[in-house]
């Protein structure tokens, strides 16, 4: 017969033994639970948005993280449906997510409403600070930081269309009116044609039918160039826009270089890329213990312009030798 101390150590152990087991289950969702998750959310389609999230994932990898490793990634697209944005953002917050990570100008604005708790790192091509989501570049204020490649450099855009017709000529602008940072572009480009003394039309379209309609709109007044507003709406609309100004054989220039590669003219922006690579280095910072505030806001260190000299040749355009001379890439 075991002696009482003994029978008590038994006793003892076998509590210990149940504790542990009962304990074992939530453990174990701790450990599960312990991997961090961001939410991204884009204001595009998920195959738009497919080269920028994988450099912005690349970005994540250089401080460390792997997705489905050591980070959960929840992914929300508004399919360029703006006003999806605010729930969509709502969702990631309700999936708990550790850090938001806004591409896009619309997905940013829609962040930044959503929480003022969880981090926030966007990339954005307009100034962050005239959209509101920083007040500083430098120290951020709050919960949000991230990148900007500046596309809105809209006014050197307008320089160029100059370069390509003529000082008189008459210049469209094809503004995306569902973009809610859109009036900043516009802003820019009034002030750009108010200074050098460009004639400008500003037409508005939010679909593919006002598209045809602003082609046609622009040929009408007699326009000898077309400005086409950057963000989602040129991705979204790439084909529809590059056979347009063939057809109509108008020179357009463009935020993205994904549209020259497809057949478009000109364009002259930040590498967006880069900045979702560095936007994902950003969100890895965070998950490491970096507060936004203490992560200035990051702007492009290079503005490409890139060229398409076969579709220049199929409006019979010639590019001046010296836009040649100053152009990062040449497609032939």
């Amino acid at each position: 017969m075991p002696s009482i101390g003994a029978e008590m150590k038994r006793r003892d152990f076998i509590k210990l033994i149940a504790a542990s087991a009962g304990a074992w289950p939530f453990f174990a969702y701790a450990q599960r639970t312990a991997t961090p998750l961001i939410g991204v959310l884009r204001n595009t389609s998920q195959s738009d948005a497919a080269f920028r999230l994988a450099a912005f994932r690349a970005g994540l990898s250089e401080l460390g993280f792997t997705v489905g490793t050591n980070v959960t990634i929840e992914y929300r697209y508004a399919d360029s449906k703006y006003d999806r944005l605010p729930a969509l953002a709502d969702e990631l917050i309700q999936h708990s997510a550790s850090v938001l990570f806004a591409s896009g100008n619309a997905s940013a604005l829609a962040a930044k409403r959503a929480t003022s708790t969880i981090p926030v790192v966007f990339a954005v091509g307009n100034d962050p600070v005239e959209m509101g989501l920083v007040t500083s570049l430098s120290r951020p204020n709050g919960n949000v930081t991230g990148v900007s490649f500046f596309t809105t450099i809209v006014g050197k855009r307008l320089e160029l269309m100059r370069e390509l017709t003529s000082p008189s000529a008459k210049i469209a602008y094809l503004q995306d009116i569902n973009n809610p940072a859109g009036e900043i572009e516009v802003k820019e480009l009034e002030a750009t044609a108010r200074k050098i003394g460009q004639p400008v039309v500003i037409i508005n379209a939010g679909n593919a039918a006002d598209i045809d309609k602003a082609f046609a709109t622009a040929k009408d007044h007699a326009v000898s160039g077309v400005i086409v507003a950057a963000g989602s709406f040129e991705f979204k609309w790439t084909d529809k826009l590059v056979s347009l100004a063939a057809r109509y054989k108008l020179p357009a220039i463009y935020a993205g270089r994904e549209v020259v590669s497809a057949g478009g003219l000109l364009s002259y922006s930040g590498s967006q890329r880069e900045a979702h690579r560095l936007a994902g280095i950003y969100c890895g910072r965070i998950l490491k213990g970096d507060k936004p505030t203490d992560l200035p806001v990051m702007l492009p260190n290079k503005i490409d312009l890139v060229v398409n000299l076969k579709a220049a040749k199929e409006i019979g355009l010639t590019i001046p030798p010296a836009m040649l001379a100053r152009a990062d890439e040449v497609i032939e």
